[in-house]
């Protein structure tokens, strides 16, 4: 039996980003990462303004009510990578894109994405990140904490407030220090919280998958973070309106040396998973039964 994995964090495939595919386009994306096993996904948009996020919204509602099923991929609904992240860790997002997660922006993504949007990236320690954590859990919109400055005390009151989810743990965050564990020292020692792994080998070394794998085990949910680049070769492709130059599979801003997402699918994390010692079950886990658990699936 073919696997089934479910990526819930991904942004697109096949020349296409979901950020303004249309239908056809959306199809043609998660035609690629089901021939590696997805099954079931998110839709993963970058930082824009409000606005224009909302305005995304309404139209992936249309989208999605004609069909939830899209390639064979069933899509869950859309999950927002911003736009309320801290700027100094905004990796291949516009910086000028982002913004606080005042009230009103905060109304205005819910009331555009009622009944797709199941997920959103914000970072903790942002003027207004309270309130914005307990009006999406709420809302029952998942909140993740990443491209984030945050230290142990804001990720931990984010987690206690309702946030469960950690966006590709060790990218764009602080560390994991001694004196000051940050974001994933919070994570780690709350049951609740799930931690998104980009296991390509590159965004985190195997030493660290492993060891997560081992200091939360059961809460390890892979995705691939992938990009318009997916399923095709090497060359210059756009993120959020921002030039990105693919070499050998890795994706970088143009000009920097800054990750821009990934070339990966969920068969290939969940073979690179094993490669650095995970077990075979562990590993398929953390692409199928771990993400369905975040989604409320049975």
């Amino acid at each position: 039996m073919a696997a089934e994995y479910l990526d819930l964090h991904t942004h697109g495939a096949a020349g296409h980003a979901y950020d303004d595919a249309a239908e056809a386009h959306i199809a043609q994306a998660l035609a690629v990462h089901r021939e590696h096993g997805t099954s079931g996904t998110l839709l993963s948009l970058v930082s824009a303004p409000v606005e224009q996020l909302a305005q995304r919204l309404r139209e992936l509602r249309e989208v999605l009510a004609a069909s939830a099923v899209i390639s064979g991929v069933t899509v869950y609904g859309v999950h927002l990578e911003g736009p309320f992240l801290a700027a100094a860790r905004c990796g291949a997002h516009d910086s000028q894109a982002l913004s606080a997660p005042t009230p009103d922006a905060v109304e205005t993504l819910l009331e555009a994405g009622e009944g797709i949007l199941r997920q959103i990236t914000l970072a903790p320690e942002l003027p207004g990140a309270k309130d914005a954590v307990r009006r999406f859990t709420e809302a029952g919109v998942s909140v993740a904490v990443g491209h984030t400055e945050a230290t142990y005390t804001d990720a931990a009151t984010a987690f206690d407030l309702g946030a469960s989810l950690v966006t590709h743990a060790f990218n764009a965050m602080p560390g994991l220090g001694h004196r000051e564990p940050g974001p994933l020292g919070a994570a780690l020692e709350r049951e609740h919280v799930t931690l998104e792994v980009i296991a390509d080998g590159v965004h985190v070394h195997p030493v660290l998958v492993k060891t997560l794998f081992s200091a939360a085990p059961g809460r390890i949910a892979l995705v691939t973070d992938s990009m318009a680049a997916t399923g095709l070769g090497d060359g210059t492709y756009q993120l959020g309106g921002l030039a990105v130059e693919v070499q050998n599979s890795v994706p970088l801003l143009s000009g920097t040396e800054t990750l821009a997402g990934s070339t990966l699918t969920m068969d290939e994390a969940v073979a690179t998973v094993i490669s650095a010692g995970v077990g075979h079950e562990e590993a398929v886990t953390a692409a199928s039964t771990t993400p369905a658990r975040v989604l409320g699936l049975p």
